[in-house]
């Protein structure tokens, strides 16, 4: 059994175990904590498995499926699925570490089912990226739709199954029209070699040499999939209806995880298998990016609720990750490659934080909020950490990606590459601008009016006896009459759960090559796919 196989594995079977466990929350989510770090650990041994220098796809396995047409179940993995398939594996311990944080399940529904579709989502989502069979490409990604639509439509706000009905039409949608590209590129196969196969290396020899009319078309079929999925405008209006109702962990799957798989579909089909059709049609997919960087950018700016402001805020950087693959310069598309990554984190932080302060504050209208880093100053450090790292501060993670996005689009798209750069602009705005409303100035908002700093509350905060602790940093009190809550402060072990996301931020910024000489070979391959058509 490969890497691979048990990556994908272990969170299914995992799965099965807390499913059974729905009538006991706490021993559910010990057991969900407990697979989801196992999982994690096994990716350290697979990362450094891993030769940049070596084959393409490694770590792959096959066996037949449907050898009538032949389909296999194949893995395998590139740099590109490495880096997204290590940051799910992060991501997930750190959803099960602050699901209580971030609120309360819908009454009458236990972690235990929770977890267990969340650990199916994992499952899947790793197979989704390291899927080498373009059949079983499609049906994974047709297939994680499924535990995602019960965690928006199960564990969701009051307009939820809107929004779940919504994300899961959408993407289906797009799912089917994949599917017809994908079987015209059968059909050429079987033309080109006597017989039809879904391999994905196969596809790519033969159909780059397709006629450009024919690749147009079964380009649009690919790209129309991953565009929704990605999403870009203007196929983006499932995502801040879904990520507004959705569980604040479930929010980090979408935005952080799934989304990616768009972006990842432009690198890993549309470019190589249809290089002739990705250059024509380039223009094309550019004015769709630089319109999402704007239009997602002044949207963001114009919320007043903070999950719906996150949600434009992807747009936008979707936008850049879109301009960055079809600019077609090794240091635009390492940049984009890198993108993926580093959206994750510091969305995926963004995210938490911000479920975080709503579950303590009890709405997720920024208006409601004012001044609250003085009752909970670890907390506004995370949220201004997170926006940093968003807005692509300089010693950020997501500073070297931006930066590779623009230097390398500004060579062959300057025009492209100067709007884009109006969005970083809008970017500090819209990110100082949420902390500003909510961390600076006096205490006041209807989630925090009453609330103040409790000094001695904040020298209580010691572990008492057993090794519970009691209060916590930075708690807030307040004696007067018709105080509406107290506000607490991050515990030392909401703060332990976030400092990975804190680590790789920083860490990422100030050191990004261990990422970059991951993916620079596998997207040297891509590039060069291209270049040879």
């Amino acid at each position: 059994m490969t890497w691979l196989l048990a990556l994908i594995l272990l969170p299914l079977a995992g799965a099965l175990v807390v499913a059974g466990l729905r009538s006991n929350d706490r021993l559910a989510t010990t057991v969900a904590l407990a697979v989801s770090l196992v999982e994690l650990a096994l990716i350290v041994p697979f990362w450094l498995a891993y030769d940049p220098a070596g084959e393409r796809i490694q770590q792959a396995s096959s066996m037949e499926w449907i050898p009538t047409f032949g389909i296999h179940i194949s893995f395998g993995t590139d740099g590109i699925s490495l880096i997204m398939i290590a940051v799910i594996a992060l991501l997930v311990p750190i959803i099960i570490g602050t699901l209580n944080s971030t609120g309360k399940l819908p009454e009458g529904r236990s972690a235990g089912g929770f977890l267990s579709l969340v650990l199916v989502q994992e499952a899947l989502t790793i197979a989704v990226f390291a899927a080498t069979d373009v059949f079983l490409f499609y049906v994974l990604f047709e297939i994680m739709l499924i535990p995602m639509y019960f965690l928006i439509g199960g564990y969701g706000g009051a307009n939820r199954q809107y929004a779940a009905v919504k994300f899961f039409l959408y993407s289906f949608l797009g799912g089917l029209i994949m599917l017809a590209s994908a079987i015209g590129a059968y059909s050429l196969a079987s033309d080109e070699l006597g017989q039809g196969t879904f391999d994905w290396a196969t596809l790519v020899e033969v159909v780059r040499d397709a006629p450009a009319s024919t690749q147009i078309w079964l380009f649009l079929g690919f790209f129309l999939a991953f565009a929704i999925k990605a999403p870009l405008v203007p196929f983006h209006t499932w995502l801040p209806d879904a990520a507004g109702q959705a569980p604040i962990g479930v929010t980090v799957l979408l935005v952080g995880v799934l989304d990616k798989v768009g972006t990842f579909g432009f690198l890993r089909y549309c470019l190589p298998m249809f290089p002739e059709a990705s250059e024509r049609l380039a223009p094309l997919v550019l004015v769709l990016a630089v319109a999402g960087v704007i239009y997602g950018s002044v949207l963001a700016a114009g919320q007043q609720d903070m999950k719906r402001f996150v949600a434009y805020v992807s747009i936008a950087h979707f936008g850049f990750i879109a301009l960055g693959i079809f600019a077609f310069t090794p240091q635009s598309v390492v940049g984009s490659a890198t993108y993926m990554l580093n959206h994750s984190l510091a969305t995926g932080m963004l995210i938490i934080v911000v479920g975080i302060i709503a579950a303590r504050g009890g709405s997720t209208r920024i208006s409601d909020y004012g001044g609250m880093a003085k009752v909970t100053p670890i907390l506004g450090g995370m949220l201004l950490i997170a926006g940093l790292s968003t807005l692509s501060l300089p010693g950020t993670n997501s500073f070297i990606s931006e930066f590779l996005v623009l230097l390398g689009s500004f060579d062959t798209r300057p025009v492209y590459a100067i709007i884009a750069t109006v969005g970083m602009v809008l970017a500090a705005a819209y990110v100082l601008w949420l902390y500003q409303r909510i961390m600076t100035g006096p205490v006041r908002g209807d989630a925090l009016v009453g609330a103040v700093e409790d000094p001695a509350a904040r020298s209580a905060s010691v572990v008492g006896g057993g090794g519970r602790r009691v209060g916590g940093p930075g708690t807030a009190v307040a004696p007067e009459v018709g105080e509406k809550k107290a506000i607490r402060d991050l515990s030392v072990k909401e703060i332990a759960v976030l400092a990975p996301l804190v680590v790789l931020i920083v860490g990422l910024g100030f050191y990004p090559k261990p990422v970059l000489d991951t993916v620079t070979p596998s997207v040297e391959a891509t590039l060069t796919a291209v270049q040879e058509r």
